[in-house]
């Protein structure tokens, strides 16, 4: 494979986790997970993101600095493949639809800061779901604090990766995810491996079904 640095990224719900875990099994890869449970500020978010949005957004962008800077630079003999379940730029994305405008700027000072000590992925693979697909997945995996979730609030998540994605030419195999299911259906995961094998430009999306 082309590939030594993978990221899956989509929406809440959209099932980056479990295809990082499948990833990386298949390929005996480096599997770096969000630790999102960490977060104290989270539930509290939930209830009430007027007050807790800033330091729900800074304590993501420091949590996940630390893990990525950690485990990106380890060198690892027996595993030449990382694949990750996020990509650092979503600090951005989620301070940009959390938080107001004064505080947004100040955050994305550090984030700047932050973001051109990182190594980048070679290659992102987004997961596309509708909102009502990701609503199902959010009820079946039966976090309390997330069971409220508007969907305007799913929308304008969505909305702003696919616009990073697009303005920003980022290299990515952009999946139509809304009837995934890589666990039980081996075809889907068999999708996912037969666009890894390609070597794409630099840049760009590339658009797969799923059957």
């Amino acid at each position: 494979m082309n590939y030594h640095y993978i990221t899956i990224e989509g929406n809440i719900g959209a099932g980056k986790t479990t295809l990082a875990h499948l990833l990386a099994k298949h390929f005996n890869a480096r599997l770096i997970l969000e630790q999102f449970a960490d977060n104290p500020f989270l539930p509290q978010f939930y209830e009430n993101p007027k007050q807790y949005a800033f330091p729900l957004e800074l304590f993501f962008m420091a949590e996940r600095y630390k893990q990525l800077k950690e485990l990106v630079y380890t060198k690892d003999l027996f595993q030449s493949i990382t694949v990750a379940d996020y990509l650092f730029t979503k600090c951005l994305l989620f301070a940009k639809v959390n938080l107001p405008e004064e505080e947004f700027r100040l955050y994305q000072k550090f984030f700047d800061i932050i973001y051109q000590q990182l190594v980048q992925p070679d290659l992102v693979i987004y997961l596309h779901a509708p909102v009502s697909k990701l609503q199902q997945n959010i009820r079946k995996r039966n976090r309390s604090y997330e069971q409220n979730i508007p969907d305007e609030y799913l929308f304008n998540i969505q909305e702003a990766y696919t616009n990073y994605i697009r303005q920003h030419n980022v290299k990515t195999i952009f999946i139509d995810a809304g009837n995934a299911d890589f666990l039980s259906n081996p075809k889907h995961f068999k999708v996912i491996l037969d666009a890894l094998e390609k070597d794409y430009e630099a840049g760009g999306q590339h658009y797969f079904m799923l059957p």
